[in-house]
């Protein structure tokens, strides 16, 4: 994220807190709304990757919706956000279905046996149905979130048994895609798509084709990516869906931080008021370095070589592995600095924990002009209600 102007992440606000741009947030959008008049495609915020409804007012008018995967979440979607609202989970339950069918637009089961046993409930709701779909191929780097790692349970991959229920079905959804920038790769794992599902498709009048495609890259052919997804749309007659979440709000925030103390014990170490195991779990997930975009509100380039002289940053849990990263630093970092750490929306607040009871960062808006607003803040009782 670049700032927009450096003297707007001054605050009296105290740290730890997340602090949305609505600048940068906006350059996304805009790349996710052109991508939808050039295809034709629709697209629906992921709640999975990111759910602080506090800026769906200002996100609204460049998407079509919302989807989910639970019942808090297509709640949440219809409640806040509003236009389209998809459901999918995994498994539902009984005692929960009426609800979800309540706040959905389109129902979307993983596997035969719950689209049996919860169909006729949808029908009855007038709710479109749809079933997801494993190509088992992908492109994740990640085993962890590959959908179509070995003995996978997210969604079915029989083609004749898919084809005995397209009777039940308007749609279905496929998601094989995790942080996937090359258009190439896209384009070929839809070839194969393709040739298994193709008589499917020609039967059905929407197919949503997930998230993790990172087409807002600064690099990311924009317009070839529109022109397959209108070429499918076109060859099956279908209505195209697309279920952005990292894409909408990539490097839209940070994690505003201050160090609390700092030690050398072979390298210089630094130890600041948050944690990746309660407020950036996905970098101890996948073990990842957070990047720094800024110490003392001054934007910098840091290298992320491993030196003698590099710091760690650490955060303050008691988690021996509680490391935000290793970096080259401009400057040795003192008692009192102020780090900001990127890529602090996506799967970072819808993640965040009490775990160590540690302080839970605030929720601030920055918005177009540069002011801040502190949208959410969090307190020992918020804590003790998270127990009981």
């Amino acid at each position: 994220m670049t700032d927009h102007n450096a003297t707007a992440f001054q605050s009296d606000i105290p740290t730890p807190y997340y602090q949305i741009d609505l600048v940068a947030l906006k350059q996304n959008l805009m790349t996710v709304q052109r991508l939808c008049e050039l295809s034709g495609a629709k697209a629906l915020l992921a709640l999975k990757c990111f759910a602080t409804w506090g800026v769906f007012d200002f996100m609204r008018p460049y998407l079509h919706g919302t989807t989910s995967s639970s019942l808090n979440e297509v709640r949440l979607g219809k409640e806040t956000f509003g236009k389209e609202t998809h459901a999918y989970s995994v498994a539902y339950s009984a005692d929960e279905i009426d609800a979800v069918l309540s706040y959905a637009d389109k129902i979307i089961f993983n596997s035969f046996n719950q689209l049996s046993a919860f169909k006729d409930k949808a029908y009855q709701a007038n709710i479109p149905v749809g079933l997801r779909l494993n190509p088992q191929t992908s492109n994740s780097s990640f085993l962890i979130a590959d959908p179509a790692r070995p003995f996978s349970r997210l969604g079915e991959h029989d083609v004749a048994k898919v084809q005995a229920v397209l009777g039940d079905i308007s749609g279905v959804m496929i998601h094989n895609n995790c942080e996937n920038d090359s258009f190439e790769a896209f384009s070929a794992s839809l070839d194969d798509i393709e040739a298994k599902f193709g008589e499917v498709f020609h039967q059905l009048s929407w197919v949503s084709l997930g998230g993790g495609i990172h087409f807002i890259a600064p690099d990311y052919p924009l317009e070839k990516l529109a022109h397959r997804l209108k070429q499918f749309s076109d060859t099956y007659g279908v209505q195209v869906y697309l279920e952005p979440g990292e894409a909408c709000i990539h490097g839209a925030a940070r994690l505003v931080t201050t160090v609390l103390d700092t030690l050398h014990n072979g390298k210089p170490l630094a130890v600041v008021d948050a944690s990746i195991e309660a407020h950036m779990l996905d970098l101890l997930i996948y073990r990842e370095t957070a990047p720094v975009v800024s110490i003392n509100h001054q934007s910098c380039q840091l290298s992320q070589k491993q030196t003698s002289d590099s710091t760690i940053i650490y955060g303050k849990s008691c988690l021996a592995g509680d490391i935000f990263g290793e970096y080259e630093l401009p400057a040795p970092l003192q008692i009192g600095d102020t780090v900001a750490f990127g890529n602090a929306a996506g799967y970072t607040m819808v993640k965040k924990n009490w775990f160590n009871g540690v302080a839970m960062p605030a929720i601030v808006i920055c918005d177009e002009a540069g002011k801040q607003h502190l949208q959410k803040s969090f307190s020992y009782e918020d804590f003790k209600a998270s127990l009981s």
